[in-house]
């Protein structure tokens, strides 16, 4: 059995008084890819921000077994293309979390920005501002920010929404290439074929956990238009144990 990064139980989650997450049960696998698959609305979003820490759930439990703060990495609408900035020093914005914003980057921290650059094939770009990015350029250079965290656990909002197939499919096998290193790789989608390329899958509707299962299992039972309970499914590929929590 794969072992597990989070294991959440009972788990609610929401803003003041407005409850958007009911009851979570769920485990995710270490050094796996998991897909949050749901419509707009059913609390990816919410549920990538109890995972990274920066909302406290109002109920039931989460426990990480993760050495490193998780990093995020948000949806390309919530960082403006327009700020002023080359894409070396987007990603350079990821050591301050072991810097410090206010502190000068060392002969390591430029190391590190470089070499994850490299990794998701953006280092020709470092020079270039952030407006002179494509979409998939733009969305890979999010990426590298996230990875210059250097976390085990990398979470990332609907980080192939709206590219093209090929842009898509480059991210994916980034996710790929960082769990064979260890690294456990969360992603909200709403896109079906993004979602089968993972793991395993979380698939929330208004809310609540519908499914956890190896996503082409629950994606072939599941319709993504109406999101009905599944039947039971089969055994993980991985052979992960994801029944229910008792």
């Amino acid at each position: 059995m794969s072992e597990t990064a989070i294991t959440m139980r009972e788990m609610r989650a929401g803003y003041g008084s407005t409850p958007v997450l009911h009851d979570i049960t769920a485990r995710i696998p270490r050094s796996r890819v998991t897909a949050l698959v749901g419509h707009n609305g059913s609390g990816k979003s919410t549920l990538l921000g109890v995972l990274a820490g920066t909302l406290a759930p109002s109920g039931g439990t989460v426990e990480r077994s993760c050495s490193q703060r998780p990093a995020l990495v948000l949806q390309r609408a919530a960082v403006p293309a327009t700020l002023p900035m080359t894409a070396w020093n987007a990603v350079a914005m990821g050591r301050w979390a072991h810097r410090g914003w206010w502190r000068r980057l060392t002969k390591h921290d430029k190391a590190v920005v470089s070499a994850c650059m490299e990794r998701v094939g953006v280092a020709e770009l470092a020079k270039a501002q952030l407006g002179e990015l494509s979409g998939g350029q733009y969305q890979r250079t999010l990426i590298a920010q996230g990875l210059a965290q250097q976390s085990d656990l990398l979470l990332l909002d609907e980080p192939a929404a709206g590219l093209d197939h090929d842009a898509q499919n480059r991210i994916l096998e980034i996710f790929d290439e960082l769990t064979e290193t260890g690294v456990t790789v969360v992603h909200a989608t709403h896109d079906a074929d993004a979602a089968t390329r993972a793991d395993h899958c979380l698939l929330l509707k208004e809310g609540r956990l519908l499914a956890q299962d190896i996503s082409d299992v629950v994606l072939r039972q599941e319709s993504m238009d109406d999101l009905q309970r599944p039947t039971r499914p089969r055994a993980h590929h991985h052979g992960t144990d994801l029944s229910p929590l008792s």
